[in-house]
């Protein structure tokens, strides 16, 4: 109904899934960004959207954000959240979303896994003029916010925004729209570029005096290394483990040891586990120091790196890994005979056809860690469907100030339901 309306005001009931503030109007739902429950805001409305002009009445809860560049970049939508409302915010966000399929189930409040901050971020660079121009993205928008310092980065990320930046003037002249992930590893920074194509032998020279300036451990283009001058290695229980260029890491080193510990602590007594969508091991080298393991992974250079590792560490238990595609081709009954729990870490898409076989199965405990909710529910569902309990869910903020939130399921078969 509403065209544009001007000095609106408008009360906020309550936060959205986004991080967004909430009021109920005549007109339906709207939508006021940086608004928090409990505050008056004079606003300009646009249909179900609305842009704060003041604040009438700040809540209780607000405090001041950390950055400058707070409601331009959109990377973090809550920094003006108090602690308490915060962690509310993301608990009530899983709660909502498993619905039915978590009644009965205790959700306690997140587990903070931010540590000392995001290892590995992602830099924009675009064509401005004549020169290049990196940062993030805008909230809601294509347009590029130059960054030159982000709060929520490791230490060992300081020099990222300035590494991302010679690159891409190095790359500039292709002008081509790239994407520079930077890693900080115990060896250095490792860098993944993206967007530009196939590097030359001219342009190979030029990234590897690049990489020698910035002191580099690892320099690639869609995943060609240039040039290695020190093994990008991290440090997995007691294996060190080297991804391929751009290849999955937890977003920061502690969110990936409580999903460890959550994962461990589910499966006390496990004796042999398959690790599904294992990556290069994380949970894989934690599981060996008690147990046998068989680890799938579709990426073949993340199970190469796991099996490097396993190759070199020492005081574990055997791990095999095996290259598969577990949409196409997961593991059916009687492979999964051989195992007496699974952990399972799948993408944002969930593991629908593996869950389905997972369900048939006479495995008695599962571990779930999932970066999506939507999927888990799904996932979760099938599961129930199956003969399974879900015993515990854990939430797990490891993305500070994002709407983004994980989480560990553990699901149980009663015996009787095995035979």
């Amino acid at each position: 109904m509403s065209a544009l309306a001007m000095n609106e005001t408008l009360t906020i009931a309550r936060l959205g899934q986004r991080g967004d503030g909430v009021a109920e109007t005549a007109d339906g739902q709207v939508f006021v960004p940086f608004a928090l429950p409990g505050e008056s805001v004079r606003a300009v409305r646009d249909g179900d959207r609305a842009q704060a002009i003041e604040i009438l009445a700040p809540s209780a809860s607000r405090i001041a954000a950390i950055c400058p560049l707070f409601t331009r970049c959109g990377g973090c939508v809550a920094q003006h959240m108090g602690e308490g409302l915060y962690a509310e915010w993301k608990r009530q966000q899983v709660v909502t979303a498993l619905g039915r399929v978590a009644a009965g189930v205790a959700i306690e409040p997140p587990l903070d896994a931010h540590g000392v901050g995001r290892r590995r971020v992602t830099f924009h660079a675009r064509r401005e003029g004549d020169g290049m121009r990196i940062g993030f993205m805008a909230a809601r928008s294509h347009d590029l916010i130059a960054v030159e310092a982000c709060p929520v980065l490791a230490p060992g990320l300081a020099r990222a925004p300035a590494v991302a930046q010679l690159l891409a003037n190095r790359l500039g002249g292709s002008n081509k729209p790239l994407d520079l992930q930077v890693t900080a590893s115990e060896a250095g920074l490792d860098v993944d570029i993206r967007g530009h194509g196939p590097a030359g032998n001219a342009l190979r020279r030029t990234l590897t005096e690049a990489a020698e300036r910035l002191d580099l451990a690892r320099l690639s283009m869609h995943g060609d290394i240039i040039v290695e001058r020190r093994s990008p290695f991290h440090v997995m229980g007691k294996a060190a483990v080297t991804p391929g260029p751009g290849g999955f890491l937890q977003a920061t080193a502690r969110g990936e040891e409580v999903l460890s510990e959550l994962v461990l602590a589910a499966l006390p007594k496990a004796k042999r586990v398959a690790d599904l969508f294992a990556g290069c091991g994380p949970f894989s080298f934690r599981l060996a120091e008690r147990c046998h393991v068989t680890a799938f992974e579709s990426d073949k250079m993340a199970v190469q790196a796991l099996l490097r590792g396993a190759g070199k560490a020492q005081g574990l238990k055997p791990i095999a890994a095996e290259a598969r595609d577990l949409f196409r081709r997961p593991l059916l009954e009687h492979e999964l005979a051989g195992f007496d729990a699974v952990v399972l870490d799948p993408p944002r898409a969930g593991a629908e056809a593996q869950i389905r076989r997972l369900a048939e199965s006479k495995v008695a405990s599962i571990a779930y860690a999932s970066c999506d909710l939507g999927s888990f529910a799904r996932d979760a569902a099938l599961l129930l469907a199956g003969g399974y309990a879900l015993e515990r869910v854990t939430p797990v903020d490891q993305f500070r100030y994002s709407a983004h939130i994980e989480l560990v399921g553990v699901f149980r078969k009663a015996a009787g339901s095995r035979k």
